[in-house]
């Protein structure tokens, strides 16, 4: 396969090498590379970006080494770019990650590892998101990555149009974790903002950790993770009404 690699802690993330190095060592019986292995990253860290794209500016890139990217823009700019201006093509499928923290339940709604994942699976392409459910700073990535190798064809056949898998999974490198299927939970953050008025005649706001509410599920990915599984959920890319379909057509008022 043709597997396009990004993410949105950046180009030098120890995540992204983790997969580079995984995937780039699979070999055939002849021992010939099992796949191509394609890395277009932002150059610096783009977290909690989203699905943004850069529309008004021109997005530069930067060839790095055979195969290898960086780009100015978004982890979603870095899909459209590496299709169009790098590979040229579509490539087989995308993995985006492995993120260096959680991307549970509503924060898929932030995370711009799932916002490279969706622009894929809105391209046509399988896509899978990848995190580690902690911020420490020494992650042991090779739970996932064993977990990614020993199942790449059977996760990219659990892949449907207009979705994409995410998978969550804790820091290990126990190389037999067991995977459940989770629901996305549903978490609130009550943020803190703290602001400073400087001397430009600007007041400068930073977000501060605040307090999260999460509702309690059995069957969210929250759970799974905090059980010590790796989370796996096939996450819709399109809007969805949540009013009733029976209503549409009918007058609002």
């Amino acid at each position: 396969m043709r597997i396009l690699l990004t993410n949105d802690d950046g180009i030098q993330s120890e995540g992204l090498h983790a997969l580079i190095d995984v995937l780039s060592a699979l070999r055939d019986a002849e021992g010939k590379p099992l796949h191509e292995i394609w890395t277009v990253a932002p150059e610096h860290e783009r977290s909690g970006v989203s699905h943004a794209m850069t529309l008004k500016k021109p997005t530069k890139i930067k060839k790095l080494g055979d195969f290898r990217y960086s780009c100015s823009g978004t982890p979603a700019d870095c899909i459209i770019v590496a299709g169009l201006g790098v590979l040229h093509e579509a490539p087989d499928l995308v993995i985006s990650g492995i993120n260096k923290g959680p991307n549970l339940g509503t924060d898929i709604i932030y995370s711009g590892t799932c916002g490279a994942a969706r622009q894929a699976a809105l391209e046509g392409i399988p896509a899978i998101a990848m995190s580690c459910a902690t911020f420490s700073d020494n992650l042991e990535y090779r739970g996932l990555t064993s977990f990614l190798t020993d199942n790449l064809e059977k996760l990219v056949a659990l892949w449907e149009p207009d979705s994409f898998i995410n998978i969550n999974g804790p820091s290990t490198s126990c190389s037999n974790l067991r995977a459940v299927w989770a629901t996305p939970g549903k978490n609130r953050y009550l943020d803190n903002l703290k602001c400073f008025d400087g001397a430009d005649g600007y007041t400068y706001c930073f977000l501060a950790e605040g307090r999260q509410e999460r509702t309690p599920d059995v069957f969210s990915d929250h759970h799974a993770v905090s059980q010590g599984f790796i989370a796996v959920s096939l996450v819709e890319i399109h809007p969805r009404a949540f009013h009733d379909a029976s209503l549409n057509g009918a007058p609002v008022f």
